[in-house]
């Protein structure tokens, strides 16, 4: 009878933890933000204990010299580079050999590189480029358009004298639309587009497509066109579209400089100084008040914690809804999967955690007074995963600390709006840093190298040797992470072969300051 027992109860245990690992893609519901708010059953959930408690508790206790303060806080100095002056073309646009269309996959700023990408090959085809259409991310679910985003009037008019650009096809080809190339294999789609194709690619399997029939519609088209070997107008055409031209809706710029304006004046400071309204001397008054503040991009959401396949310490039944999630969205095809923990560690392939981050920051010399913006869309493991992050850091604010509903309404559920909010405030902090590489991390390490802003580019390979290491002592890793880090805070890297000029703009479109 007890060995009867002994594996009924053991056969409950199995059916558990495999109702655990299930349960999430056939009920998404019962896993909503408010039901895990509640004690759970289902310990993916749970709150995960600390994976470096030492060096948890030494850096809540830290003491940060004045000096430091002031040599983290302070601006780069000119390094030598600048954005090179724009140089209007004098002479008319070439009559448009045909209308140029493309469908842009991918997140926010994967489809930004793609818009200037689509206006260097509407240069290269001397044709009409169509405001580009952006498809419905699979993991975000966002069906916002180029215009809900971006000021359509001011990408035009940026961008008038050196390509034709249109809102929508005239009458006689408006049947050249996304649902038509869906439904059948149509001799105007162009689908073989190269990753890193040629200019001359273009020139010779889409130009004729567009005189025989007026309108070419390319899709795929993410990373079409090659950094290389392009004449230079071209790559400082590219620059001058992401740099210049697009610029965020008007409700965006200003929900956005709300919020920076809330970081740099607190409530406290503006009511005691009156700084609110001013519009003078503020860098004077702000230099005065210390009221700079960090962007962090804490990039950890649940698509990449399983497309990582790394262990963030959420226990068995993490690692197990992580592991099914992988076979659901990609069938078992993650490279990273042939590795164990340790290597993956080793190698720096295992995004930061809120908590690792945090022990970062605070190594580098961030004080516990430190304001810090957090800029995400979904925190995977939610508040209970962020905790270790705010003992550390508790002025961290985000948009819903800072805002009201009423004043988020626009973008609610709008994972694109939120990131181009998100994305303003990065540009206008002091200082921005990224948890882990990705696109938004790309994007923004080279706008703001383009406008010499102090950007913390985490050493992976570094920290992920310093994690392993449990006996480390706090007085050695911040030691490490400081000489590790000193030349990775926005000094100029001039672009390698293949590299993206969107995060390397040195020296294709940046020049040699006098």
């Amino acid at each position: 009878m007890m060995m009867l027992n002994h594996q009924s109860q053991s056969q409950r245990t199995a059916l558990v933890g495999l109702l655990a690992t299930l349960l999430p893609f056939f009920f998404p519901n019962l896993f909503s933000p408010l039901s895990r708010s509640f004690p759970s059953m289902f310990s993916e959930w749970n709150a995960p204990k600390p994976m470096h408690s030492s060096l948890l508790e030494a850096a809540l206790l830290r003491q940060i010299p004045f000096r430091h303060q002031l040599d983290l806080w302070s601006p780069l100095p000119s390094q030598g580079w600048e954005p090179c002056p724009d140089l209007q073309p004098s002479t008319p646009l070439p009559k448009s050999q045909g209308y140029i269309q493309v469908f842009l996959d991918g997140g926010l700023n994967q489809q930004r590189m793609g818009i200037c990408d689509a206006v260097a090959v509407a240069k290269i085809l001397n044709s009409t480029l169509v405001i580009p259409h952006l498809e419905v991310n699979p993991v975000w679910q966002d069906s916002s358009s180029f215009a809900d985003i971006f000021d359509v009037d001011h990408f035009i008019q940026v961008l008038k004298d050196e390509v034709s650009i249109v809102r929508e096809l005239p009458s006689e080809l408006s049947w050249s639309t996304r649902e038509y190339y869906a439904t059948g294999i149509r001799e105007t789609r162009i689908k073989t587009a190269p990753v890193q194709a040629s200019a001359e690619w273009y020139l010779e399997n889409v130009l004729p497509v567009l005189q025989s029939y007026g309108v070419a519609a390319i899709s795929p088209f993410s990373h079409r066109l090659a950094f290389n070997k392009l004449p230079i107008n071209l790559q400082r055409l590219r620059c001058k579209v992401n740099f210049e031209a697009l610029a965020f809706v008007p409700h965006i710029r200003q929900l956005a400089g709300t919020l920076v304006n809330r970081l740099r004046y607190p409530p406290s400071q503006s009511q005691e100084t009156g700084t609110t309204h001013l519009k003078e001397g503020q860098e004077a008054i702000r230099n005065r008040l210390g009221s700079k503040f960090v962007v962090l991009h804490l990039r950890f959401d649940k698509d990449m914690a399983a497309h990582s396949a790394c262990d963030f310490g959420g226990g068995k039944a993490q690692k197990m809804a992580l592991a099914k999630y992988r076979q659901v969205l990609w069938q078992g095809r993650v490279m990273n999967s042939q590795f164990t923990d340790e290597e993956l560690r080793y190698q720096g392939r295992c995004p930061l955690t809120p908590e690792e981050i945090g022990l970062l920051l605070a190594a580098l010399g961030f004080s516990n007074t430190t304001r810090l913006y957090l800029a995400s869309h979904k925190v995977y493991g939610g508040e209970a995963r962020i905790s270790t992050l705010r003992k550390l850091f508790p002025l961290m604010e985000d948009k819903k600390s800072l805002t009201s509903p009423e004043e988020r309404a626009k973008i609610e559920g709008k994972a694109s709006l939120s990131s181009a909010v998100d994305y303003y405030v990065s540009m206008q902090s002091d200082i921005f840093i990224s948890a882990s590489p990705g696109n938004m991390h790309n994007a923004l390490v080279g706008h703001r190298a383009f406008y010499n802003l102090k950007t913390i580019r985490p050493s992976m390979g570094l920290l992920g040797k310093l994690f392993l290491n449990k006996s480390i002592e706090w007085s050695e890793f911040e030691e490490a992470i400081r000489a590790g880090h000193w030349n990775r805070q926005g000094t100029i890297r001039l672009r390698k072969e293949t590299q993206s000029i969107y995060t390397y703009p040195a020296p294709d479109c940046m020049c040699r300051s006098s």
